[in-house]
């Protein structure tokens, strides 16, 4: 059994044909998917610059809490974080 050239025996139209149609399906999607895809507009989210004053949250630990915490084998250094 001899292995033909596909240079010379004419099957490389086919795979160049074949090549060229699948880039144009995609070309197709893409544009499909470009053109008819309406992105939703979203509202723009604006944070002020300045924290508000006065409106701290203070959380106040109960000694059953603290009890908890110091149970627990992990001691974190206060003020770090």
């Amino acid at each position: 059994m001899k292995i033909e050239n596909p240079f010379e025996s004419g099957h490389i139209k086919n795979y160049i044909l074949a090549y060229v149609g699948v880039v144009v399906i995609m070309v197709l999607f893409f544009l499909a998917a470009t053109l008819w895809n309406d992105p939703k507009e979203y509202p723009k989210k604006e944070f002020p610059a300045e924290p508000a004053v006065g409106k701290k949250k203070v959380h106040k630990v109960s000694k059953k809490e603290k009890n908890e915490k110091d149970t627990n084998g992990i001691k974190l250094m206060e003020g770090v974080y």
